[in-house]
C-alpha cells in the first residue's frame, strides 16, 4: 500500500493529512504551540479529591481542571510520589535504575489515601480535552520511541502481540534485557522487527534521557508546569507509520520541513529523500485532490458505489451510522445477496470513516438485514479485516439478532468532525431560506441552457425532497409551467444524499449534464 503524508501549515494550526493509494483515510488538525497533546508530562497540582468517583481533578495549566481516576495512577505510583516529594523539596535522590521501589499499590484502594489537596504530582496527558471536559491523566508514565516504549517503575520486557515469530521474539527480547537499565520496562513495538543492536540500543538511551530530563525539571519548577512535550501530530504520525510503503512526505513550510528532515535522518537516513519541500502556488491540499475530499466526506450523507449510502449520526452518548442500500434494491432481484454486496462495501467506507474522523467511544452500526448466519459471520469477519490497520484501540462485536454492530474504539483526541465547519453558501449564515429566491430562477435558467444551447429535450432533475415538494406543488406546478415554456420533458426526482438546496440535471440516459 502506497501511502504519502501531505502537512498543510497555516498561521495558527497545521493540518496532516495521510492518504493511502490516493484516499484520504486520516486528518488531523493540531493548534501552533498551544493545546495539549497526548504524551505531554506535566507536573500538576491537585485541586479536588472526589471521593464518590475515587477520583481527582488536577491542576495543570488548562481552563478545566484535568482528571485522574484511582486506576489511572498506576501500580507503581507510590514510588512515584515519593521520588517527586523528594525532588521537589530538594533532597538528595540516587540515580534512577539505584532507585528502591516501594509496593505496588492495590487495584482497589481508596484515591484520598494516595492523593491530597495541593499535593505536586507527575502526569501524563491520556486524553485530550473533548468538549467542555478538561484532558483526562494518567501517573502511569510511558514514553514512546521509533521502536519500543520506555516505562519507568518496571522491570518486566514486554513484546507485541503483532511480533508471530518466535525467533524475533526472543531475538528481541534477548537484546533488550542486555541493554535495559535496572527500574526500566519496555514494550518492544511492532516496527522493531528486523532492526539492529544498534537501532533498539540507540532508541532505549534516547527515551531513558528524556525520562531523566523529566526528572530534573521535577527540581526545578513549580506546579503547574509542563516536565516533556511530546512530538508535534507530524513527527508522531511519522514515527509510528514510517515503514518501506512511504512514498513522500510533503510539506508547505520550510521550518515543519527542515525539523521533518532533520527527525527523518535520525530514526531512518535512507528515507530523507522522500521528504520534500512544497513550493507551488495552488494550495497545497488543492493540488493533492485533498480539500475535495475533505468536503465529501465529512457530510453526514456518505454515498457508496450504485446508489448506496450512509447517514452517519453524531451524540453525546455515542455515535450510529445507518446503512441504505438506496437504488440497488431496485436493480437487483436477490435480495439477501444485494443486502450482502451493500454491507461489505459499507463496511469498507465505515473503517475509513472511524480513521478519518477519529470516531471514538461507542458506534452502532445499522446494517441491512441478513438472514443467514453464514453472511453475518462473514461481515463481522470483514469489518475486523478492515479494522486491523487501524492503530486506536477499538473491539468489535458480532451482529445482534436486529442487525446491529457495536463497535468501542479508542478516543484520544477530539474528532476532526467538531472542527470542520463552513458559512452556508444560500444563507450566508443567517439559518433562513427563501425558496423561490434561491431556486426558481437558478433552475429556470440552468434548463433554458440545456435546452436551447445543447438541444435536450429530457432532462431529469435531482433534489431533495424539500426541493421536489416545492417544485411539483400546485396546479400548474413550476415543473409543468417550465415543460410548456420550453417544449420539453422536465422530470424531477429526489436524491436523499442530495444537499438541501443542490440540485443536479442528468439527460434520458441518465448522464449527468454539465
Amino acid at each position: 500500500m502506497n501511502k504519502e503524508l501531505i502537512i498543510n501549515v497555516t498561521s495558527n494550526e497545521i493540518t496532516i493529512a495521510l492518504l493511502e493509494d490516493k484516499k484520504l483515510v486520516e486528518l488531523s488538525k493540531e493548534k501552533c504551540k498551544t493545546g495539549f497533546s497526548v504524551g505531554d508530562i506535566y507536573l500538576g497540582k491537585v485541586k479536588k479529591i472526589m471521593p464518590g468517583l475515587n477520583a481527582a481533578f488536577v491542576n495543570v495549566g488548562y481552563e478545566k481542571d484535568a482528571f485522574v481516576h484511582y486506576l489511572d495512577l498506576g501500580p507503581q505510583f507510590a514510588t512515584l510520589h515519593a521520588l517527586t516529594d523528594k525532588l521537589a523539596s530538594g533532597k538528595r535522590v540516587p540515580k534512577f535504575e539505584n532507585l528502591k521501589l516501594e509496593p505496588a499499590i492495590g487495584k482497589t484502594g481508596k484515591i484520598g489515601s494516595q492523593l491530597a489537596t495541593g499535593q505536586p504530582v507527575v502526569v501524563q496527558i491520556a486524553k485530550e480535552a473533548i468538549s467542555t471536559k478538561g484532558p483526562r491523566l494518567t501517573s502511569d508514565i510511558s514514553l514512546a520511541g521509533r521502536h519500543v516504549v520506555l516505562i519507568p517503575f518496571s522491570n518486566k520486557v514486554n513484546i507485541s502481540q503483532k511480533i508471530k515469530s518466535n525467533e524475533e521474539r526472543r531475538r528481541l527480547k534477548k537484546l533488550v534485557a542486555e541493554v535495559l537499565p535496572k527500574n526500566y520496562g519496555v514494550i518492544i513495538r511492532t516496527a522493531a522487527i528486523g532492526k539492529t543492536d544498534l537501532d533498539i540500543q540507540s532508541d532505549i538511551k534516547t527515551l531513558v534521557e528524556r525520562w531523566e530530563s523529566v526528572l530534573a525539571k521535577v527540581k526545578t519548577q513549580q506546579a503547574p508546569s509542563l516536565l516533556l512535550n511530546e512530538m508535534n501530530r507530524a513527527t508522531t504520525i511519522i514515527r509510528d507509520l514510517l515503514n518501506g510503503s512511504f512514498s513522500s512526505i510533503v510539506v508547505d513550510d520550510k521550518s515543519l520541513y527542515k525539523e521533518i528532515k532533520e527527525y527523518i535522518q535520525q530514526i531512518a537516513p535512507e528515507k530523507e529523500k522522500i521528504v520534500k519541500y512544497y513550493r507551488g502556488n495552488t494550495p497545497i491540499f488543492d493540488n493533492f485532490d485533498i480539500s475535495k475530499q475533505i468536503q465529501g466526506l465529512f457530510s453526514k450523507y456518505v454515498s457508496l458505489k450504485k446508489g448506496a449510502y450512509l447517514i452517519i449520526e453524531h451524540t453525546e452518548a455515542l455515535h450510529v451510522v445507518d446503512v441504505n442500500s438506496g437504488n440497488r434494491a431496485k436493480v437487483d432481484d436477490n435480495q439477501e445477496s444485494t443486502a450482502m454486496n451493500v454491507n461489505l462495501a459499507a463496511a469498507e467506507e465505515i473503517a475509513r470513516q472511524l480513521r478519518l474522523r477519529d470516531m471514538g467511544g461507542i458506534i452502532v452500526i445499522d446494517f441491512i438485514d441478513l438472514h443467514k448466519a453464514e453472511n453475518r459471520n462473514a461481515l463481522h469477519e470483514k469489518m475486523t479485516q478492515l479494522m486491523a490497520g487501524d492503530r486506536a484501540k477499538h473491539t468489535i462485536l458480532p451482529l445482534s439478532k436486529f442487525g446491529l454492530m457495536q463497535i468501542t474504539r479508542q478516543r484520544v483526541r477530539p474528532e476532526a468532525i467538531t472542527e470542520m465547519a463552513e458559512v452556508c453558501p444560500t444563507c450566508g449564515g443567517t439559518g433562513t431560506i427563501t425558496p423561490s429566491a434561491v431556486l426558481d430562477q437558478q433552475i429556470e435558467n440552468q434548463i433554458a441552457y440545456y435546452v436551447n444551447e445543447k438541444d435536450k429535450r429530457y432532462i431529469k432533475v435531482k433534489v431533495s425532497p424539500f426541493v421536489k415538494s416545492f417544485l411539483t406543488k400546485g396546479f400548474p406546478s413550476m415543473r409543468m409551467r417550465w415543460q410548456w415554456r420550453y417544449k420539453a420533458k422536465i422530470k424531477v426526482v429526489t436524491d436523499q444524499t442530495t444537499g438541501f438546496v443542490e440540485v443536479k440535471y442528468f439527460d434520458k440516459e441518465d448522464n449527468e449534464l454539465m
